[in-house]
């Protein structure tokens, strides 16, 4: 990991920027190419986006058919030409045969990062999302992510924090389902929300969760059993969580 990518804080002018494109990211139902389609990206970053692309896609040796899916579905929301397309194909192969990242790769996202961080964001949502097309990606997927990442100048925050993202609103359906959130980001996931939400904005969510299952609206609706069980089972989830949530933030 190089120097630069160590401090895990974001400038100002990213954060801010950051901050705008996951709650973007949220609007879009965690579609990352319905987020270019909204928020465009630069022609110079395709290369090393589709690179990377091909990269993550063989990080566990075979490239399934939802990475060759997701790269076209970004394609057909670039609107690339046919010219393009190949382009893209070309480079989505190169990044499916390297072992590792050149060293000049995405030289221009690194040089350009600070002074306008968007291109290099949403380059790494894009990666993100590629990571988790199986849901909760594995270590070889999730290191090669981080590394692509990492060689654009970003911190591997980032990573972790649009990966947190898709964990709260996406991965956890059924919250009843998973054993008692142990931590902080657990607790965050069973609630909906991320470690960059506030208090305010996390107690709201807990409060919306638990209405939902609260035992006075179960007994007005005709549930069975099963359906009870399962309501007061995830009504403890809840619970759980933001007893752990407020215990970590009161400190």
């Amino acid at each position: 990991m190089t120097s630069e990518t160590r401090d895990n804080n974001l400038p100002a002018r990213m954060e801010a920027e950051f901050s705008e494109l996951l709650g973007e990211l949220t609007a879009c139902g965690h579609q990352a190419t319905e987020l270019l389609v909204r928020t465009r990206l630069p022609r110079w970053c395709r290369r090393s986006l589709f690179f990377f692309l091909g990269y993550i896609a063989k990080s566990e040796g075979r490239v399934t058919e939802k990475d060759i899916g997701f790269a076209e579905t970004l394609m057909k929301a670039l609107k690339l030409s046919g010219r393009q397309r190949r382009k893209a194909i070309g480079h989505f192969r190169k990044g499916k045969t390297a072992e590792r990242i050149p060293a000049l790769k995405a030289l221009g996202l690194r040089l350009t990062h600070r002074i306008w961080p968007s291109p290099s964001l949403r380059v790494a949502i894009c990666l993100c999302h590629a990571a988790q097309l199986q849901g909760r990606p594995e270590k070889p997927r999730r290191y090669r992510c981080e590394d692509a990442i990492d060689q654009m100048g970003l911190p591997i925050r980032v990573s972790d924090d649009v990966l947190d993202s898709y964990a709260s609103k996406v991965w956890i359906t059924e919250p009843e389902s998973q054993p008692r959130p142990s931590t902080f980001e657990q607790a965050c996931q069973v609630l909906g929300v991320t470690r960059r939400d506030s208090r305010e904005v996390i107690k709201r969510a807990y409060r919306k969760k638990v209405s939902e299952c609260h035992p006075d609206k179960l007994a007005q609706q005709k549930l069975s059993p099963a359906e009870l069980t399962r309501a007061k089972d995830r009504l403890l989830r809840y619970q759980q969580a933001w007893e752990l949530i407020s215990q970590r933030l009161s400190v």
